[in-house]
C-alpha cells in the first residue's frame, strides 16, 4: 500500500499579505531570480539545496509557520512536499511572486540587481531550442534527431516525477546566481535557526 503525502496547504496572495508576520518566509528560487524581486523579508534557500536546510527550517518552523514562495508556486511546493516528508509544515503562495506582485503587493530587490527570467521559462527555452536544434541538425545527420527524443524523454521523466533536471543545471549558470551582495546560504542558514 502506497502513502501519498497531501498537498501542501496554500494561501492566496491576500491571505498571505493579511498575515505576513506570522510566517517565516523561505524563496526556493534560484539566487538570481530571489535577486531580482522577493517578498519582504524572505530567505533565499534554493530549491536544489533545501535538503542541507532541513534542520535550520525545522528550527524556524517550531518558532512559527513557514511559507515557502517561488516564482508560479510549483517549487514551492515541491518543497512543502519535501519538507512534510522530512516532519518539518509548511505552507505555500498561491501563484508565488508573480500573483503576489500582480495584486500589488510590494517586492523587495537587491541593489543593481536584474531579474532574470523565470526558471520554467528558461527550462521552455532551452528545451525548444534543443528540440528544434536536434530536428534540424537530423536533416543533415540522421543520428541527431536522437537530441529531440532525449529532451522529450527528458520532460516527460520531469512531468512524471515532479523534477527537473534541465532546471538543476539551469540555476548554476551565471546569470541565475546572485549577485555580490547576496547573503551567503551559511548566514541565512543561521539567521533561521537564530
Amino acid at each position: 500500500m502506497t502513502t501519498r503525502t497531501a498537498p501542501a496547504a496554500t494561501l492566496t496572495p491576500q491571505e498571505a499579505v493579511d498575515r505576513l508576520g506570522e510566517f517565516t518566509v523561505v524563496d526556493v528560487r534560484s539566487p538570481g531570480e530571489y535577486a531580482g524581486g522577493h517578498l519582504p523579508g524572505a530567505h533565499n534557500v534554493p530549491l536544489d539545496r533545501l535538503d542541507e536546510a532541513v534542520a535550520a527550517l525545522g528550527a524556524a518552523a517550531a518558532s512559527g509557520p513557514l511559507l515557502l514562495v517561488c516564482a508560479s508556486g510549483n517549487r514551492s511546493a515541491q518543497g512543502c512536499a519535501r519538507l512534510t516528508a522530512r516532519g518539518v509544515e509548511a505552507t505555500t503562495l498561491e501563484g508565488g511572486t508573480s500573483a503576489w506582485a500582480a495584486a500589488g503587493h510590494p517586492v523587495e530587490r537587491q541593489a543593481g540587481s536584474r531579474t532574470p527570467w523565470a526558471m520554467d521559462r528558461q527550462v521552455r527555452f532551452a528545451a525548444g531550442s534543443l528540440v528544434a536544434l536536434g530536428f534540424l541538425a537530423g536533416r543533415a545527420w540522421r543520428p541527431a534527431h536522437w537530441m529531440s527524443g532525449a529532451v522529450g524523454a527528458g520532460l516527460v521523466f520531469s512531468g512524471v516525477t515532479g523534477t527537473c533536471g534541465m532546471a538543476a543545471v539551469l540555476a548554476r549558470l551565471p546569470h541565475n546566481r546572485a549577485a555580490g551582495s547576496a547573503v551567503p546560504f551559511e548566514e541565512t542558514l543561521a539567521r533561521l535557526t537564530g
